[in-house]
């Protein structure tokens, strides 16, 4: 670590992407809402493939002697998961704050993040009052509702990238694609403690374009990915072996139910499409719950690498003390 990295407490990631505002009145905007934060800190630009506007302007920011301004530039889009573990390679903060490219937040409400980090591990930013009609309410709606009935998490505004946390939050996590959106969903799982800070929104938070069809596709096709890494990630049997006895079974029931009108009745087998159905249930659901095994087999030979689980806290004696006491003395003390 270098004498610059060990001054600095707080590192500010901001991955530039598609939709940004003047890079320089942004930073003018975050610099005034951390100025009651008494933290030496830094600010780190990642831009996510080209964009020459924007890095004239954070040149130009750093020509004038603006010492605190870090720009990383990746060689084509890979994504804002993928920008924000760029950032964090570049970050020497313990605390990482990481904020939009444009007026999404209020920026007089950014230092409100890091106050739950006293006991909290992350702290997701919620915009409310929250602005927008019918149709964007109902689709958040919709959205945050499939979310907790999928994960179990209830949260409001998980598409806010204002959120504030310890370094080793992002450093046990692995992002790719869009699931930072879903960083505090994945936080949760690894046994982080989450929190919402209510933050006003910026009036100038207007997104005039459209979402495309394939872009909500992605979304739900993302939350069933958390689904599966938070549900099963180290019993992934249990997911495939549902699935696939659900199937075999089904399929055993409808082979036993041709078989008994063909006893009993004397009904033909010949060109039934409920034979061809069963026979095929029956094949998938043994294909399915033998990948459910072969996927254990792999999760057996992993399981020592793999961590889950956060330490709270860890207690104990001093070395030196430990010795000098007998352990009648050491059992007084623990009670």
């Amino acid at each position: 670590m270098t004498e610059r990295d060990a001054k600095v407490e707080l590192s500010v990631i901001i991955p530039v992407g598609k939709r940004c505002a003047n890079v320089r009145e942004l930073y003018d905007e975050y610099v005034s809402g951390l100025e009651s934060v008494r933290l030496t800190r830094e600010f780190i630009f990642v831009l996510d493939g080209p964009h020459a506007q924007v890095l004239a302007e954070l040149e130009q920011l750093i020509s004038e002697g603006t010492a605190n301004v870090v720009v990383v530039c990746l060689s084509r889009s890979f994504g804002e998961s993928t920008a924000l573990m760029a950032g964090l390679e570049r970050a020497a903060g313990e605390l990482i704050l990481t904020l939009p490219a444009y007026h999404q937040i209020d920026g007089r409400d950014v230092a409100k993040l890091l106050t739950p980090l006293e006991s909290a591990d992350v702290a997701i930013g919620w915009r409310w009052p929250r602005s927008g009609g019918f149709l964007e309410r109902a689709r958040r709606a919709v959205f945050h509702g499939m979310v907790a009935w999928v994960t179990g998490m209830r949260l409001h505004d998980l598409g806010c990238g204002a959120r504030a946390m310890r370094r080793r939050v992002l450093e046990e996590l692995s992002l790719y694609g869009d699931q930072h959106r879903l960083l505090a969903v994945l936080a949760d799982r690894k046994g982080f403690r989450v929190t919402e800070v209510a933050l006003r929104q910026s009036d100038r938070d207007r997104f005039e374009g459209v979402y495309r069809p394939r872009e909500y596709a992605h979304l739900v096709l993302d939350v069933f990915t958390v689904f599966f890494l938070v549900r099963f990630t180290k019993k992934p049997l249990r997911f495939f072996g549902m699935i696939g006895a659900s199937m075999c079974g089904a399929g055993v029931l409808v082979v036993l139910y041709l078989v008994f009108g063909r006893l009993v009745f004397n009904r033909s087998l010949a060109d039934r499409p409920a034979l061809l159905l069963s026979s095929l249930l029956v094949v998938l659901g043994l294909q399915l719950f033998a990948l459910g095994l072969l996927a254990e087999l792999i999760i057996f030979t992993q399981a020592r690498h793999l961590k889950d689980y956060q330490a709270a806290e860890i207690i104990q004696y001093p070395e030196n003390s430990a010795r000098q006491l007998p352990h009648e003395s050491r059992t007084a003390a623990i009670s």
